[in-house]
């Protein structure tokens, strides 16, 4: 008993003497982090970028994510690197407008309710221009683009964008811009009817579901699509992590939401980090939605969850710093700004108040 004893004693000193140690790591994985999406170009002008981090950096800035080939992003990371900032690979995933290598193969695009291929016939915006979840040629082809960034040294993560199918509803304050009253899924814009896809359901379930008077209103067919799209994902994030890397995207607002409007259910994902695009104005909500979207994603994951917030919506300096509070307090771990490169004076301000007031918290 004396001898059990005094082992409690030492595991209880040996604990104690490293409490500070595991605080500090605590605490600096709980700093709310400030990043923002950004382009890049064709040509690395490293004078352009040492001023342009430099600029992120004021604003408390710290990761950035760049929308940019693998030889630019070589050359971007040690400045950035330089200046304790990280760099991530913003990738649009299915959406890949103009790809050369795509565009060879027509039947790698994703099919809509009317038959129409992705390639020939683009929704809303003509760079909407989507590969198939179902196709094996598309599948691998994404596959290999995550490869190639695997091969990057020093990336924060590979950062998946356009992980879904086309929108099958716009937000409310979009619809106009189109001439469109979506109160219901309209066949033209419901996706992922590719052949392959009515077969692979058909084998299952015995059912085409082109047969289906509303297809669209068909729980297991919309779980079918959505599973597509996870199972993309996941094994995306198994290449990404058996290089020991990191992977995370930008999704649609809380995951419900996602499944309705683009057939993206991304608490399903074996992501590392999740930034749901909160963009409130395109869904006529105030700033408090953003606090309760943001709650919800954190509710419906095991992921850390990072809010993007739109610039442009977000025009007036006390919206700003309320929808970055609100995020903070509803369990987000860090936002993205959209984009920090056309700030206004008073909202780069709020950036450099909010990093300055939570470095010292």
């Amino acid at each position: 008993m004396k001898h059990y004893s005094l082992l409690l004693i030492a595991f209880t000193l040996l604990a104690c003497s490293q409490k500070p140690n595991q605080q500090s790591v605590e605490q600096k994985a709980e700093k709310f982090i400030f990043s923002t999406w950004v382009n890049g170009e064709r040509e690395f002008d490293q004078a352009k970028w040492e001023e342009r981090l430099d600029y992120y950096q004021s604003l408390g800035i710290s990761e950035v994510l760049v929308k940019a080939e693998a030889d630019f992003l070589k050359q971007l990371i040690p400045i950035a690197n330089q200046r304790g900032m990280e760099i991530h690979a913003w990738m649009w995933t299915l959406n890949r407008p103009n790809d050369s290598i795509a565009n060879k193969h027509p039947e790698w695009y994703a099919v809509n309710r009317k038959g129409q291929n992705s390639l020939e016939y683009r929704a809303y915006v003509d760079y909407y221009q989507w590969l198939s979840p179902f196709h094996p040629g598309a599948i691998e082809h994404v596959k290999n683009n995550v490869r190639a960034l695997t091969e990057v040294e020093g990336l924060a993560s590979i950062h998946l964008d356009y992980v879904r199918y086309v929108d099958v509803i716009l937000g409310a304050d979009l619809q106009p811009k189109y001439d469109l009253v979506q109160d219901t899924e309209m066949p033209e814009y419901d996706y992922g009817y590719h052949p392959i896809a009515r077969e692979g359901f058909k084998k299952i379930f015995d059912k085409d579901p082109m047969d289906f008077e509303h297809p669209e209103l068909s729980t297991e067919w919309r779980q079918y699509r959505l599973n597509a799209v996870t199972d993309l994902v996941n094994s995306l994030a198994d290449i990404v992590h058996e290089k020991n890397r990191k992977i995370t995207a930008a999704v649609f607002p809380f995951p419900e939401m996602a499944r309705q409007m683009v057939r993206q259910a991304w608490n399903d994902w074996n992501l590392d980090r999740a930034y749901p695009m909160l963009y409130q104005n395109f869904y006529r909500e105030n700033v408090n939605w953003i606090g309760f979207a943001t709650r919800q994603g954190v509710s419906d994951n095991d992921f850390p969850i990072h809010s993007g917030l739109f610039a442009p919506a977000l025009q007036d300096p006390d919206d700003l710093k309320r929808a970055i509070l609100l995020s903070k307090e509803n369990g987000a771990q860090g936002i993205s700004i959209f984009t920090a490169n056309n700030l206004s004076e008073e909202q780069q301000a709020v950036f450099k108040e909010l990093s300055a007031q939570f470095e010292n918290e």
